[in-house]
């Protein structure tokens, strides 16, 4: 079994220009542990609504998991393993600015406040449908317990994320953007490398989120806090399970279609499988919220 894993790690570096030292969800032994600790961000600054954010830069990783030695899938999960294979090489050929953290209540309460949720432009076409048919006053009261303005703004539907990005002056990351931005060109497990410890994360045994920020040791190699737990975050990218197939080598946008949107980070009170940064959550439409679901928004050079 040990001359199978060596094979096989060798066959796919060799498909692959990437400079990967341990692709993500690979079998790791005990002298293969890599970890993530940047002494600094490759680049860092405050966008015009006063938001922290990072640069990443282009390049190129493994994206997806292999079917060998998972981390301990739930149940749950059964048809979602299957759509991380196979792992494949991507490249993101455009640097782009992410959020440092989750949007927080804070941040999306100043969103509301300048009439977010009245302008008709930052809204798409199903966007606004969906917005027709709500009450604008009983959608700013979901989770309005979380009176602490650091914590992650959940409780927000896909099109409300999309709607505060365009607000910003962003869009929500592709999943290709967001996986880069947590596991890097080395492709690790999990933004701090390739073993889950719980002390870097708000993920199992939490029993409710934690301000943004909270666990610093968990900070991904370019700078990006809480990539894993704390609150999953809505992507741009449909779901299919068959996507990884066939889908483009060079910045790949996602399915053009779908019924569900992927969330990426796990969530608190999560455990290790959801935690990693190839796991995508799969059974939520566009316009379903609750309180483990937030977000954060990527902007153009």
């Amino acid at each position: 079994m040990k001359s199978f894993h060596i094979g096989l790690v060798l066959f796919v570096l060799n498909l692959t220009a990437c400079s990967a030292t341990i692709p993500a969800s690979f079998p790791q032994t005990a002298t293969a542990v890599i970890e993530s600790t940047p002494t600094s961000a490759p680049g860092t600054r405050v966008d015009e609504k006063g938001v922290a954010q990072v640069w990443v830069p282009a390049g190129s990783f493994l994206m997806g998991a292999i079917e060998s030695e998972q981390v301990d899938p739930p149940g749950f999960t059964i048809t979602e393993r299957k759509s991380e294979y196979p792992l494949h090489e991507v490249q993101i050929t455009q640097g782009f600015w992410i959020d440092t953290y989750e949007v927080t209540v804070g941040e999306f309460k100043k969103f509301a406040e300048a009439g977010g949720y009245e302008e008709k432009a930052y809204w798409s076409e199903a966007g606004l449908k969906w917005l027709s048919e709500q009450s604008i006053e009983s959608l700013l009261k979901r989770c309005s317990s979380l009176k602490d303005e650091n914590l992650p703004r959940v409780c927000v539907t896909w099109y409300e994320a999309e709607a505060y990005a365009h607000w910003r002056g962003g869009r929500l990351p592709t999943e290709a953007e967001w996986e880069y931005a947590a596991s890097g060109p080395d492709s690790l497990v999990y933004p701090w490398g390739n073993e889950f410890d719980e002390t870097r994360a708000n993920t199992i045994h939490s029993v409710g989120l934690k301000p943004v920020g909270s666990y610093p040791a968990g900070v991904s190699w370019v700078g990006a806090q809480d990539m894993s737990g704390n609150a999953m975050e809505w992507v741009q990218d449909w779901i299919d399970f068959d996507y990884y197939k066939n889908s483009p080598k060079i910045d790949p946008q996602g399915p053009e279609t779908g019924k569900t949107k992927a969330e990426k980070g796990g969530w608190w009170g999560g455990d290790p499988y959801v935690a990693r940064a190839a796991y995508h959550h799969f059974t939520d439409p566009p316009e379903y919220q609750d309180l483990h679901i937030g977000f954060r928004i990527v902007m153009e050079e």
